[in-house]
């Protein structure tokens, strides 16, 4: 049976340590499942090498405060398993992942740290861990004392001696208890600033809309901010009714005082229920989120005020029934499903995650023990290690091995550099191998006058030296603009020249070009045999 306060393991993989956590709540899904709401803890094994360097650094001095008795490597070394740090996360998580309990406690100085190893699924924290700024900080408050923190109390002044202090610079008073004026008579000017003020609210537009009846306007003008002023209207005029009574009602009409409660419009009010559903009392961001049209003091007064309301007290009557519906406790059977890791017996099926069946002459990675009624699989898989039974409950525990290992962060140094060397070039090669599956061929087909530009244009294009220069820019303009040259009709001249006497001779070929029988046809086109035709033109002339 578990319970909301209750520190439980959960386990989110097969081969991973257990989370700890601790319930908050337990919520009925729609699909009639139990999820729970929890509060994340942390082990060493889940914060940075930094962060674990400040948390050694911490339990070294609560050591040497506390005085701790001497303690073995060995010990030192389970004592960081059971150290966690707490978190403000919360998370939602299946009950059905519960493991079981475990205590954990708030380091105090008076704790033994050995005694923590003696007892089974106990844990300890003293720093508080922030996920999102990476930060680890005492939980434990501090005794602030000195004069940045605590009031300077003078020294008594003996009889005769006079105050030195300025009174006005100190405080202002604002009610005298030594008045002349009698109860009844204050009482009846309470009365009269009253209703002064249900009045001011009948002549005041605003207030007619927002208290249309006279009871609302009455029982406005009965609140605090008219009894705070009537009692300051009294003290300013030195007790007096009748000047108290003028100032109460000038010559331009009654004196109309508002609080929050009625200078906050519905949506404003409605805003400010949404954002403490939000944020609670962080009243510092429900005015820069929801209300940064008010100020920090108007927002807490206004709090204040509403707390005296009936709606407070309908939303507190509904939240005290909506935790009497919640679920106090569940019950999560003990979970009897074998763990994919373990290494099955020989001629039995191979498990999973690594488990890939039973390994003669291997030995438990954290005890070395060769005997063990169950093997589990740990590491990664190509190592080939197990743990015992034993050892298996340790690591899902505690997140650690009894006995430090190379293997326990999950690295293992090879026995030797050949090895390493060896297993790199396996590695690389069947790397080349899967990369090289994965290319695909293509094929560059291009235009006739495209292969036609390579060899006219040799002396722009430089072909040799493109090669060995590849990321250099081709100017394609010069080359275009040379091939237009040549294909732009003949001159009179040259076709005179070119009728009387010369024969369009054979393509000349070069030991630079190269051309295959598949690049340029035998039989040319009229348009190719014009553009080597004017080729030779231009060359004799």
């Amino acid at each position: 049976m578990y319970r909301v306060g209750d520190y439980v393991y959960f386990e989110n993989s097969s081969s991973n340590p257990y989370l700890i956590r601790r319930i908050e709540e337990l919520n009925k899904t729609a699909n009639g499942n139990v999820e729970a709401k929890v509060v994340c803890l942390f082990r060493r094994r889940d914060i940075s090498a930094n962060l674990n360097t400040l948390a050694d650094s911490n339990a070294r001095d609560f050591e040497e405060e506390s005085k701790q008795p001497s303690v073995s490597e060995q010990q030192k070394h389970q004592l960081k398993h059971r150290e966690l740090f707490l978190s403000r996360q919360f998370e939602s998580l299946p009950a059905t992942h519960i493991r079981g309990k475990c205590n954990v406690t708030l380091l105090n100085e008076t704790d033994v740290l050995t005694g923590y190893l003696e007892r089974e699924d106990c844990f300890f924290y003293s720093l508080v861990f922030d996920p999102v700024q990476k930060t680890l900080l005492a939980d434990q408050g501090e005794i602030r004392v000195g004069s940045k923190y605590q009031a300077e109390i003078p020294d008594k002044l003996a009889e005769g001696d006079s105050d030195s202090r300025v009174q006005e610079k100190l405080e202002t008073k604002v009610w005298d208890p030594n008045n002349q004026l009698k109860d009844p008579q204050i009482d009846q000017f309470l009365v009269v600033a009253r209703a002064v003020g249900t009045f001011a609210r009948a002549l005041d537009c605003s207030s007619s809309i927002r208290q249309p009846s006279l009871h609302m306007s009455a029982a406005a003008a009965s609140r605090d901010i008219t009894l705070f002023h009537a009692m300051d209207t009294l003290q300013k005029n030195d007790y007096d009714l009748a000047k108290a009574m003028s100032t109460l009602v000038p010559q331009g009409g009654p004196v109309l005082c508002r609080d929050e409660m009625e200078e906050w419009s519905a949506s404003e009010a409605m805003l400010f229920e949404e954002a403490l559903e939000k944020y609670g009392k962080d009243f510092n961001d429900i005015r820069q989120d929801f209300l940064p049209w008010k100020s920090l003091a108007s927002v807490v007064q206004f709090y204040y005020m509403w707390k005296t309301t009936d709606r407070y007290i309908q939303q507190k009557r509904l939240k005290a029934a909506e935790a009497d519906s919640k679920l106090k406790q569940v019950y999560i059977p003990t979970y009897t499903k074998p763990n994919p890791n373990q290494i099955s017996a020989p001629g039995s099926k191979p498990g999973m995650n690594g488990a890939t069946g039973y390994q003669k002459g291997l030995s438990c990675e954290s005890c070395h023990s060769a005997q063990s009624q169950q093997w589990y699989a740990w590491g990664p898989p190509n190592m080939q290690c197990r743990l015992c039974a034993t050892c298996w409950i340790y690591w899902k525990k505690y997140g650690g091995l009894k006995t430090p290992t190379q293997l326990e962060d999950g690295d293992r140094k090879l026995p030797n550099r050949l090895m390493n060397i060896y297993l790199s070039n396996r590695i690389s090669a069947g790397r080349a191998k899967l990369l090289a599956k994965n290319r695909q061929t293509f094929i560059l087909q291009t235009t006739k006058l495209t292969r036609i530009a390579r060899r006219v244009c040799q002396d722009i294009l430089q072909s040799r030296r493109a090669a060995r220069r590849p990321y250099a820019s081709i100017n394609s303009n010069a080359v275009k603009a040379e091939c237009e040259n040549m294909l732009n009709p003949p001159s009179s001249a040259v076709l005179l020249y070119s009728s009387s006497s010369v024969v369009p001779p054979d393509p000349i070929r070069t030991p630079c070009s190269r051309a295959r029988d598949d690049d340029i046809p035998h039989t040319l086109t009229p348009l190719l045999s014009h553009c080597f035709f004017k080729l030779q033109i231009l060359l004799t002339v």
